[in-house]
């Protein structure tokens, strides 16, 4: 019998939500033993200990709020102490440094697309809604209005979700969809910005991924959610697709949060369509979860396992909790 485990703690309120996977139910009756470091659950000749991570203690006469629910397990309520760095993962753009060699990898297929680079500026872009502010807030016009921030050779720029190199290098520029001899390149409109955006998308070699576009003659975009950007004295460690996407838009949405008085988002598509809403509930929270599916085929596991923990392990991950609501023609028509 392994016995599925979810704590859902909340580090200010010093509470969890624990529950036991509904595979008990075929094991009935079942003793539950809770002390501070471990679980312990009696059926039949079976028991099982469970031990809880390091740093992670759990108050027994605080349970309360206990029941069965069908189909999901056993749940309570429970205080607990929480001695975990809350330390995040670290941001995608670290490496991103001046004076610092780094290296830009496809994150799909971990393809090389820039060679070892040392960017002499690494420079915040303003908010994408600088000019709407401007507009709102200052009684002269936007001297910047119409004019695009172009990157020199050895820049960086960082907008909220891409980064702007120059192209001058080769180097650097992966293959662009529907790439043509030199005579028969796009015309460039005043802006120096190319007419086509079809053909100007900047896709992988090797696994033909979209990870950006071409947005003039000598500027590159880079979407951030389709790169890696890495130190280049270290071998690449690739990251499983759903667990970067998670990490990189969790970490966006606390630092908004911080620095923003808004915890509601939504996520657009490059057409402007509004797909999914969003609304952070809360940051603090610490997942204990069971790392292997049980036996029964009830699964608690919300972050893609790459450890090699044995069974029985609890594995603890900082995580945010989000409320979100598709905006799709047949989910919400409005």
């Amino acid at each position: 019998m392994e016995t599925g485990v979810f704590l859902e703690v909340r580090r200010e309120s010093q509470s969890a939500l624990l529950i036991l996977g509904c595979q008990l139910e075929e094991h009935l009756p079942v003793d539950i033993s809770v002390t501070p470091t471990l679980l312990e659950v009696k059926a039949a000749e079976h028991c099982e200990t469970i031990d809880l991570p390091v740093g992670v203690r759990i108050a027994p006469s605080s349970c309360r709020g206990l029941q069965y629910v069908s189909g999901d397990g056993l749940h309570m309520r429970l205080r607990v102490q929480v001695d975990i760095s809350t330390k995040l993962v670290p941001a995608w753009n670290s490496s991103l440094q001046a004076q610092k060699c780094c290296v830009f990898y496809c994150q799909s297929c971990g393809d090389n697309i820039m060679k070892e680079r040392v960017f002499l500026r690494v420079l915040p872009l303003p908010n994408e809604n600088w000019s709407s502010l401007v507009e709102e807030w200052c009684c002269h016009p936007d001297p910047f209005a119409n004019r695009v921030l172009q990157p020199c050779h050895d820049d960086c720029f960082l907008g909220d979700t891409y980064l702007l190199v120059n192209a001058s290098n080769e180097s650097c520029v992966p293959e662009t969809k529907g790439d043509q001899p030199e005579s028969s390149h796009p015309t460039l409109t005043n802006n120096s910005t190319l007419k086509s955006k079809e053909n100007t998308r900047v896709t992988c070699k090797r696994c033909k991924a979209i990870l950006g576009e071409r947005v003039s003659s000598e500027t590159v975009k880079y979407y951030i959610t389709e790169i890696m950007v890495q130190p280049a004295v270290n071998d690449i460690k690739m990251i499983p697709r759903s667990q970067f996407l998670e990490s990189v838009i969790s970490q966006h949405l606390v630092a908004f949060t911080s620095t923003r008085c808004t915890f509601r988002f939504c996520l657009q598509g490059h057409d402007g369509k509004t797909y999914i809403l969003l609304w952070l509930l809360n940051s603090d929270t610490l997942l204990v979860e069971s790392t292997r599916k049980s036996s029964s085929g009830s699964d608690f596991t919300l972050f893609e396992n790459s450890s090699t923990s044995k069974p029985r392990s609890l594995e603890a991950n900082n995580a945010i909790k989000i409320l979100y609501h598709p905006c799709t023609k047949f989910c919400n028509k409005e």
